[in-house]
């Protein structure tokens, strides 16, 4: 039985990624006339033609269409049991804490990066607030931590720089004049100092109005026009808005997220997806 070359598998799906042969010769670093030739090789060797003339270009007929399926499986197993022996096949648990503000956008390509290099690794996630989940890495809870805080205690490399802004319902209406009725968290926040902080400084009176232990119930008070909050930006939506400087509001500084690991940590998997991490997120190099 004749054998499937991987590397002819690998240019029909990046012809079929790019939809052009063209775009797949300089994404794959060959001519076009090579590209061609290597189809027409994989062609002999399925014993089918793969492409159709399709107005001025080609496009895939059944029999390329269902060996596209399989050639993306086939390069997938390959590609992950090559990186499982280059690497030695790290296996363990690697467990991630995340602030609910960003858990849904700086926390996913981390964990795409982490999974594409190490398929074999268990990952449990935390999502939590940041000074608890600082406290979590402190005792060893979990490994590694992204937080909006300055954590000195800890190792550690930005991830991100977020705006931080003043949020209200999208019909909230602002009465320039009036002590700012707040939405905050309880207990410590960053976001919670940082408003309070802004307001004192410009001289603007303010009330808390509501408060809330998770990120839910701060969304749910604003959207039912309880008040303000200062929060990354990353929480606009439809049902949000943003105060700015043309209502009275001040500014408010960026947050920096990063991702923290415990000093010196021993643990082999900790340090090697850390370091690897850091690695990828060199200027210029940042994963998304």
């Amino acid at each position: 039985m004749a054998s499937l070359d991987l590397d002819l598998l690998r240019t029909l799906c990046a012809i079929a990624s790019f939809d052009s042969f063209g775009a797949a010769a300089v994404q794959l670093g060959r001519t076009q006339s090579a590209v061609t030739q290597q189809m027409q090789r994989l062609e002999e060797q399925v014993g089918h033609a793969l492409f159709e003339k399709h107005g001025r270009g080609k496009r895939l007929t059944e029999h390329g269409r269902r060996l596209l399926a399989y050639a993306r499986q086939l390069l997938a197993i390959h590609d992950e049991a090559l990186r499982v022996v280059q690497q030695g096949g790290l296996v363990g648990h690697l467990r991630i804490g995340a602030p609910h503000d960003v858990a849904d956008t700086v926390l996913p390509p981390l964990l795409s990066e982490v999974v594409r290099n190490w398929p074999m690794l268990q990952v449990s996630i935390q999502v939590g607030r940041s000074p608890f989940l600082a406290e979590a890495l402190r005792r060893g809870d979990i490994d590694m931590a992204i937080s909006n805080r300055a954590e000195e205690d800890f190792e550690g490399l930005p991830l991100r720089s977020s705006p931080t802004v003043w949020l209200c319902a999208a019909d909230y209406l602002h009465q320039l004049g009036q002590p700012i009725p707040l939405v905050m968290v309880d207990g410590p926040s960053i976001f919670r100092k940082l408003g309070q902080e802004a307001l004192e400084a410009a001289g603007i009176p303010y009330v808390q109005r509501y408060s809330s232990s998770s990120l839910i119930g701060i969304r749910a008070a604003l959207r039912a026009g309880l008040g303000v909050t200062a929060r990354g930006v990353e929480q606009l939506d439809a049902s949000l808005r943003v105060l700015g400087p043309n209502e009275g509001m001040p500014a408010l500084p960026d947050l920096v997220y990063s991702l923290y690991v415990r000093r010196h940590v021993a643990n082999n998997v900790t340090r090697e997806v850390y370091e690897h991490l850091r690695a990828r997120l060199r200027p210029g190099a940042a994963f998304a």
